[in-house]
């Protein structure tokens, strides 16, 4: 398969290159700087160097032509203004699935974050900080645009994301609002990010979880065994 991830750079991204490049696939890895790609091309990708705060639709889906999967796992990151999660965590998530429709690409996997159900409807929940709130706010925009999409979409919402050496041991549930549009509270946990990169390994691997949002931290269950459950 050939697979483009956005935010190639992060942890999780490479941890998911090294995964996909090992099983045979090609990986292209999106870039904002030249800098990252000796990283990129040690873990097997061809990096590309694009600014998805900036891109055009036609630009980036130029990039995605022949892929079969395309991963969103840019971020602002730490320390990032209410504009940049903004314009990475929201804006550039629809920009990749703008592309990804433009150019045909059957499936997308969104990395996005437990707890983004707090901020629907608008709450603001007691104790969540200010950049926090902003955060969530942005993912759950990311998702709300992509699930009305005629994509095979998966999200993913990882719990507290650590350093960590992986276990290979995780929790896989189905999450987001049910049938009715009621929310039920996401158990708390955290997770390697070695791990969720397994997952979407695995999601990637199978086409499991096609139209689902999931819940992820550690569990007991093997990444495979997980992922099985949403074929």
């Amino acid at each position: 398969m050939r697979i483009v991830i956005a935010g190639g750079h992060g942890k999780i991204a490479r941890s998911l290159t090294r995964a996909l490049t090992g099983a045979g696939h090609t990986v292209l890895g999106l870039i904002r700087s030249e800098e990252q790609s000796a990283d990129l091309l040690l873990d097997g990708a061809e990096p590309v160097v694009l600014d998805l705060e900036s891109s055009s639709v036609d630009a980036l889906a130029a990039v995605l032509a022949g892929a079969d999967v395309a991963v969103f796992a840019a971020g602002a990151g730490a320390g990032s203004g209410d504009a940049r999660k903004g314009t990475v965590d929201l804006g550039a998530s629809v920009l990749l699935a703008d592309a990804a429709e433009a150019a045909g690409v059957p499936r997308f996997l969104q990395i996005s974050s437990t707890g983004a159900d707090l901020v629907r409807d608008g709450a603001t929940p007691d104790g969540v900080p200010a950049d926090f709130l902003a955060y969530l706010q942005a993912k759950l925009g990311a998702e709300i645009d992509v699930v009305d999409r005629d994509l095979a979409w998966t999200i993913v919402r990882p719990g507290t994301l650590t350093d960590d050496e992986p276990t290979g041991l995780v929790r896989l549930e189905r999450t987001g609002p049910d049938e009715s549009g009621a929310v039920h509270p996401e158990p708390r946990g955290s997770i390697p990010r070695a791990d969720v990169a397994a997952v979407l390994a695995e999601l990637i691997r199978t086409g499991a979880g096609a139209r689902t949002t999931l819940h992820l931290i550690s569990g007991p269950a093997s990444v495979a065994e997980a992922v099985e459950i949403f074929a």
